[in-house]
Formats: structure tokens, C-alpha cells, sequence
């Protein structure tokens, strides 16, 4: 597939093409890397975009397509990024609890939307493929080409582990005992 004219202008380095992929994904980049578990609470979702922006700008040769298919491209290299520094943060083994201060939880009076803190703990108690799909797709918007280029799966797994997140945060809606304990 040929490059469009934006991914072409940002393999030159011209700024205003970056500056034009920035403003199309580094939103829901962020938005999406923080849905995501790092296990190691130094590591922002800001600081896991800016690690695969630095990596998407040294590798931008490699890569061909249009500026919608630069999302699926940045994904993917965000999620091994992620996926990355979990493996180090278990590795290590280190957590903030290992210090013996016993705080208390401030609840979080920030959301203006009644239940959204409901939603939050619906989807992220999904399993990781099942949460990172329903997020991308129903969350942020991708088509499941995209979404599926993203999380390194084939676009029938994404339907599927779509399907199945969704069925269980239905039925969590509805009340009825977790669908996870079904077979899904």
C-alpha cells in the first residue's frame, strides 16, 4: 500500500506531518495506555506514549501505509512497550505496598457522569484482551482492522473478544451472576 501524502511528509521530517499524527492519535493513545495494567506505578501512560512516539519517529521508514493505518502501527508498538514494562515491573516485584504506611483511599470526586466509576471497574475487570478490544473499538473509536492491527491479534479474534466483553458487561449491567464463570 502506498504511503498518503501525511506519512510521506513525516518520513522526510516535516513537522507539520507529525504535528498532524500527533493531534489524530496521541489522545487516545494516552486515553488507551491508561486502561492498561503496567504493574509498575512509576511508568505514566504518558511516559509509555512518548516511548512508542520516540520509537514510531526512528522507525517511521519501515512503516507504509495511510495516516489511519499509522494508528494500528502506534498501537502495536505502544502495547509491546506496555506489555514490556509490566514484565519488568513483575520481574522486579517491587510495589509502594512493600512500605508499611497505611494510607486511606480519597475517594475520587472528579467524575461529573453518574457511573462512570461503575463503567471503569466493568471493563477493567474484563480479561486483558477482552477490555484492551471493547476499549479501542467501543471506546475510542477504531475499526476492528485497526484495533486488531493494534493488539498484534487477527481481526476474527478481535470480533470475538469484542463479542465476549461486551456479552459480560451486559450481564453485569443486568445484574445477573459474571459471565466469566460461564463458558465463554
Amino acid at each position: 500500500m502506498p504511503d498518503d501524502q501525511v506519512v510521506a511528509a513525516a518520513k522526510t521530517g516535516d513537522t507539520d506531518a507529525w504535528r498532524a499524527l500527533y493531534a489524530d492519535h496521541a489522545g487516545r493513545l494516552v486515553a488507551w495506555l491508561g486502561t492498561r495494567p503496567t504493574g509498575d506505578t512509576t511508568a505514566s501512560p504518558e511516559d509509555v506514549a512518548s516511548e512508542a512516539w520516540l520509537v514510531a519517529a526512528s522507525k517511521i521508514a519501515d512503516f507504509h501505509g495511510s495516516s489511519s493505518d499509522f494508528a494500528g502501527w502506534l498501537f502495536g508498538i505502544a502495547r509491546k512497550l506496555s506489555g514490556g514494562t509490566k514484565r519488568r515491573s513483575d520481574r522486579r516485584r517491587t510495589s509502594p505496598g512493600e512500605v508499611d504506611v497505611h494510607l486511606e483511599r480519597v475517594p475520587d470526586h472528579a467524575p461529573a457522569v453518574e457511573g462512570r466509576d461503575w463503567v471503569r471497574d466493568a471493563i477493567a475487570a474484563l480479561p486483558p484482551r477482552e477490555r484492551d478490544a471493547v476499549g479501542l473499538v467501543d471506546g475510542l473509536g477504531f475499526d476492528n482492522t485497526t484495533a486488531a492491527e493494534a493488539l498484534g491479534v487477527s481481526a476474527v479474534s478481535l470480533r470475538v473478544a469484542r463479542h465476549r466483553g461486551l456479552r459480560k458487561l451486559r450481564a453485569r449491567a443486568a445484574g445477573e451472576p459474571r459471565a466469566d464463570s460461564a463458558s465463554a
